[in-house]
């Protein structure tokens, strides 16, 4: 056996023992967090189902129900100590690919369907979900303040102003609607990307069981909405 066979020899069982005590992928699916990500994922879908058929008061509980799961999420989390350090990282990369989809293109899909998938409104959605991406790159990459706090608005912010400007609609006509949703998305996604300093609300459980009370209030509103 040459020197470079005595190499690849050698390496071998490092290698499969490395893989070997890899876990699983589905692994991660019995994480308690983790599950709660999926629920808010699931959310979101519905959220984007809804709004492609136009049923928006549904979609609203559903960009709200988002929300309520993602915060949910951190809260089980720091309640669970004894999560391993892979288990952390896989959950944090877990949020930022979900919160991709549950603020920034469940709002475009939102503000194209009502826009009637017209032109402009696609190109609407699109800085919104730029500004999105961007938000989250940014956040990964640098972090907290030194202070806490987040730079340019936090996103999950997005569906909590949505939800709550959405319960005008039906006060005001189709036309004004339209034109207050197209300037709410853009300011949104403007705040997103800004300097702003904005405090970490759900690293606090007082403001996890204000979230609560909104998302109960407001899915009650559109139930209401829905069958009235």
């Amino acid at each position: 056996m040459n020197k470079s066979q005595e190499t690849i020899a050698s390496d071998e069982p490092c290698t499969t023992a490395r893989h070997a005590s890899q876990p699983t992928i589905l692994n991660y699916c019995k994480d308690l967090p983790n599950l709660c990500s999926f629920a808010g994922l699931a959310c979101t879908v519905c959220a984007i189902y809804f709004s492609i058929l136009g049923i928006y008061y549904a979609a609203m509980i559903g960009m709200v129900w988002a929300v309520a799961f993602d915060w949910a999420d951190g809260l089980v989390a720091r309640g669970m100590p004894n999560r391993t350090g892979n288990e952390r990282a896989l959950g944090g990369q877990l949020d930022v690919l979900i919160d991709i989809v549950s603020y920034g293109v469940a709002p475009a899909i939102l503000l194209m369907s009502f826009g009637n998938f017209e032109p402009f409104y696609v190109l609407a959605a699109f800085i919104m979900l730029a500004a999105s991406a961007l938000r989250l790159s940014y956040f990964a990459t640098y972090g907290l303040t030194n202070d806490s706090k987040y730079t340019g608005l936090a996103l999950d912010n997005n569906n909590l102003i949505l939800v709550f400007v959405f319960l005008f609609e039906s006060i005001v006509g189709d036309a004004a609607f339209t034109a207050i949703l197209l300037v709410s998305c853009l300011l949104l996604a403007a705040l997103n990307v800004s300097q702003i300093k904005t405090p970490k609300f759900s690293g606090h459980s007082a403001n996890v069981y204000r979230l609560a009370i909104y998302t109960l209030a407001i899915s009650c509103i559109y139930m209401w909405k829905l069958f009235m």
